[in-house]
């Protein structure tokens, strides 16, 4: 099998029962994935000797796959097994990515849908660090997420990030790091990259989840973590003038865990205290979960 390890870090994937060094080509020009796109993934991460809420991306990962009429070939069991497995071929320096995925090989009824008995499954791990939490920058994005009726919203499919990587290009030609993304309605659904999170008078905000945008892990994580340590958390619909009266706004997600927004459009912001909170409330809590 050749394996392309150009400009990569630290690599292992795990495909048809052993482990490779790199990133093995898996999918070809005849496969459905690549001519109309039947993937899924999901991801957890290694920091810092701990991998929290492995086993709920890899429960995660299976229910995407189903969702796009796939049929899971691993076990979640499994699949954190695996991942424990690869990560003894790094060295604990660098925080480490972990992503399992599925994908089809054969479409069903004239090529469209994909053909379920063709899914395969493969565990990618690398090396990727995590951002420094000092904050980042979002604009208001042109492009707005899809519904349930038009998209797979309620998988983590590949097809739905080319949206938001559009919504992201935009935003950096503008001057901002991200992009805060609406749903049809207006209402504020998430940024680019992760879910997102106001505070007002000591009251938590997020945007309810209705079918736009993947409710995340890590944002239920964080939601539990906040009401535990006594502050109210309010899951409603919101829009960008809210954002704009905020006294804090901040993002949770997997990549990154917690991370102060310091800009919504023209307005500049400080990191503020319950982003910091919740973000040693989260480390605390992750402490637990060593690998």
């Amino acid at each position: 099998m050749t394996v392309d390890t150009r400009a990569q870090s630290t690599t292992w994937t795990y495909v048809d029962g052993d482990w490779h060094e790199g990133n093995p080509p898996l999918i070809g020009p005849r496969s459905h994935a690549m001519w109309l796109g039947s993937t899924v993934f999901d991801g957890a991460r290694w920091f810092d000797g701990v991998a929290p809420d492995l086993d709920l991306h890899c429960q995660r990962v299976n229910a995407s796959a189903s969702a796009l009429g796939m049929i899971p070939t691993e076990e979640a069991g499994s699949i954190e097994g695996l991942a424990k497995d690869g990560l003894k071929k790094f060295d604990g320096k660098t925080a480490v990515y972990i992503r399992p995925m599925y994908w089809a090989e054969h479409g069903g009824y004239m090529g469209v849908p994909a053909q379920a008995e063709s899914t395969r499954f493969a565990l990618c791990l690398y090396e990727s660090p995590m951002i420094a939490p000092s904050g980042f920058s979002v604009g208001v994005s042109p492009f707005r997420r899809p519904t349930i009726e038009t998209m797979p919203t309620n998988a983590k499919a590949g097809c739905l990030y080319p949206n938001n990587a559009r919504a992201i290009l935009d935003a950096q030609r503008r001057g901002f790091d991200n992009a805060l993304v609406l749903d049809m309605l207006g209402n504020v659904a998430e940024t680019g990259t992760s879910n997102i999170f106001m505070a007002k008078d000591g009251v938590v905000f997020t945007p309810a989840p209705n079918g736009t945008f993947l409710s995340g892990i890590t944002r239920a994580r964080a939601i539990k973590l906040l009401r535990d340590a006594g502050i109210e958390v309010v899951e409603k619909s919101l829009r960008v003038a809210d954002f704009l009266d905020a006294d804090e706004v901040f993002s949770t997600g997997n990549h990154s865990k917690v991370v102060p927004v310091t800009r919504v459009e023209d307005r500049e912001m400080q990191a503020g205290p319950i982003a910091a909170k919740l973000r040693s409330l989260y480390l605390d809590w992750a402490r637990g979960f060593p690998v």
